[in-house]
């Protein structure tokens, strides 16, 4: 049986009147996601265990099949794994996001998280810069892609009490600077990066063109190496992943899956979704399982941007799902898991920890559970209700 799993992240939400009292799950026109939900088993899931923040980290580890209580560490050294970063077993990883800052008055600002979602090329520059300038033997900074990147403290400290800049659009940042053991190192980290940042070309051109500038970086999602079973051991499986973005591809390395880099994959709404989605049809033919992860509809929700995640939501099904439900009958029997991770929101910008809809399609028609379309409401509906973490297993079964 070939498995594979479609992951809109951030894709569910609540109702808004201005989409005549409904969610962008169900205002979207999603005709593939419906067709899978009226003729599949239709849920909630929730994927965010009590205690632990509502973020990608976390709930992926859940779809993926692993219960984060028994394994999460934070988001970061699963980013410096994709990277191939390695991490001694005292080094603390830290996400770096490079971001715009206002001042406005007595205050700064958190303007953009995303330093307006700069290019993989330029954020590679600005960081190279940081390396020189900031660079040691204990701090160590490394280039990802857009706006994500890496800082590994060796020997480092993992208590402080640090901040999604994503959770904080619009507010000044004063109140969420690093605090606790350790934090001023990283604020002065912060401090310096500042200098470095405000004179180079990059930011100047930036400028030039009406683009906001990288004044900044913002340190997050800090932890030390986890240790998972590979899929092998746990599931008897061969598999790979496919996503823009580092922390997926470090949970996939940790899981000893293939990492399949498509060409045009940019965690933006601006991806190549059909890439993706031919590129886990032809992973499947020497894999047993496929985890394709797009991000778009998180960074919308991010912006918020309505417009941009309706847009996603629908280049998701369309493009994504109604291309995989067209090949993959070619390989017999298959299962589809179709969820987000998280709902972010359009109205906080954010995470929230609340149960998401997934669908489980396995093929053919009328085998569905109730449900009419794949939406929030019609998931509730049909009362089942499950961890996230154990979603793999229904996968599996036959």
């Amino acid at each position: 049986m070939k498995v594979i799993i479609l992951l809109g992240d951030g894709m569910s939400d609540i109702a808004y009147s201005e989409l005549g009292n409904r969610s962008p799950l169900q205002a979207a026109s999603t005709p593939n996601m419906d067709f899978m939900a009226r003729n599949g088993q239709v849920g909630l899931a929730r994927t965010v265990p009590d205690g632990l923040p509502p973020g990608s980290d976390v709930a992926n580890l859940s779809v993926f099949g692993y219960d984060p209580r028994d394994c999460y560490t934070g988001r970061s050294p699963l980013e410096a794994i994709s990277m191939g970063v390695e991490l001694g077993p005292d080094d603390v990883a830290f996400r770096m996001n490079l971001v715009t800052l206002r001042q406005a008055s007595t205050s700064v600002f958190m303007e953009d998280f995303s330093a307006g979602h700069i290019t993989t090329a330029e954020g590679r520059l600005l960081v190279q810069a940081l390396q020189e300038k900031l660079g040691s033997s204990e701090f160590e900074f490394h280039p990802g892609v857009s706006y994500r990147h890496l800082m590994v403290w060796r020997g480092g400290r993992d208590g402080m009490l640090l901040t999604p800049p994503h959770d904080i659009s619009g507010r000044p940042i004063l109140e969420y600077l690093p605090s606790g053991d350790g934090s001023e190192r990283l604020n002065e980290i912060m401090n310096h990066a500042q200098m470095v940042l405000h004179d180079h070309p990059v930011n100047k051109q930036r400028e030039q063109e009406g683009k906001p500038q990288a004044n900044s970086v913002w340190l997050w999602g800090h932890g030390k190496t986890p240790r998972v079973a590979s899929y092998g051991e746990k599931f008897g499986l061969t598999g790979a992943v496919i996503s823009a973005v580092d922390l997926i591809k470090g949970i996939g390395l940790c899981a000893g899956l293939d990492v399949i880099n498509v060409e045009g994959a940019t965690g933006f709404i601006d991806t190549n979704y059909l890439g993706k989605a031919k590129a886990a049809l032809a992973a499947l033919e020497d894999h047993d399982f496929v985890y394709v992860h797009v991000e778009a509809p998180d960074e919308a929700a991010h912006a918020g941007r309505m417009d941009y995640k309706l847009q996603a939501i629908e280049d998701f099904d369309r493009q994504v799902v109604g291309t995989v439900l067209e090949g993959i009958g070619t390989f017999g029997e298959y299962a589809i898991l179709c969820t987000p991770d998280h709902p972010t929101p359009v109205n906080i910008m954010t995470h929230t920890a609340d149960p998401v809809p997934f669908i489980i399609y396995r093929g053919g028609e009328g085998k569905g559970n109730g449900a009419t379309a794949y939406d929030e409401e019609q998931a509730r509906s049909t009362g089942l209700a499950v961890e996230g973490h154990r979603l793999m297993e229904m996968l599996l079964e036959k």
